[in-house]
């Protein structure tokens, strides 16, 4: 941990994670196969994305912090309780970030990576990379479509395939937490998959990970605009990979119904 707060800077690419690695991730993640039973991470800098400032975070100019340390405490309140210790990297291999939701100097609540979705805690400021981004991912699982903003411009939309009834995909707020790349780009996971910050609300468990979403490509495109899935969005190739070119760790991510 570092003992003051650091020098905010633009948004850092992530690692890309070796084949065999990301498949493993990849098994983990809920919904990555197909719903009747159906594999590292990189990223340049992305447009939109710039140093932080002090100040709260706004719908139009989003805050990320990346831990600099191998851990970081989660508390209840500002100088509360410790309630979770979450390592960096995390499980997947990816350094730990969070999307800010309030920042009061010297302590900010997060948006969480855990149950039950939308959950939020307090980290200190010292202990955190602060960057911003205008980008944001909106999907509309009643259209069965995507839009990526910077600001108010839309700068890419897509079709997406959602959750099957048994296993749907659930509304809410999240953000990226990791980029992987599948040893397969032709493969059920396409070229690649961002793990998302939710999780299912029917798997408890999937493939021996703890049921956490992701959005990802797919090898069927014909079933985008359909219920497909185990609770992931699914995207063509070419818009994940376009997301994979642009979007920062980090960047929101809104489901509505």
């Amino acid at each position: 941990m570092r003992p003051s707060p650091p020098t905010p800077n633009s948004a850092r690419p992530t690692g890309l994670l070796r084949p065999l690695a990301a498949a493993a991730a990849l098994a983990a993640l809920t919904a990555c196969g197909p719903a009747a039973g159906d594999t590292g991470a990189a990223g340049p800098e992305a447009a939109g994305t710039q140093a932080a400032g002090t100040g709260a975070a706004t719908e139009a100019q989003e805050q990320i912090a990346t831990v600099v340390g191998d851990g970081i405490e989660i508390r209840d309140e500002p100088d509360g309780e410790v309630v979770e210790t979450l390592a960096s990297p995390n499980d997947l291999g990816a350094d730990r970030a969070f999307l800010v939701e309030r920042d009061e100097g010297e302590w900010l609540e997060v948006l969480l990576p855990v149950r039950p979705n939308g959950s939020t805690g307090w980290i200190r400021r010292d202990e955190v990379e602060l960057t911003t981004t205008s980008l944001r991912l909106e999907v509309d699982m009643g259209d069965f479509a995507f839009a990526v903003f910077d600001g108010e411009q839309e700068l890419r939309s897509g079709r997406i395939g959602i959750g099957v009834e048994d296993t749907p995909t659930p509304p809410g707020r999240y953000y990226f937490t990791e980029l992987l790349q599948p040893p397969a780009p032709d493969g059920p996971y396409g070229a690649y998959a961002f793990g998302l910050s939710g999780f299912s609300p029917t798997l408890e468990t999937f493939a021996g990970g703890p049921g956490q979403l992701a959005v990802h490509g797919t090898d069927d495109e014909a079933a985008l605009g359909t219920q497909v899935s185990h609770g992931c969005v699914r995207v063509s190739n070419a818009d994940i990979t376009w997301m994979a070119e642009n979007l920062p760790i980090g960047t929101p991510v809104e489901i509505t119904e």
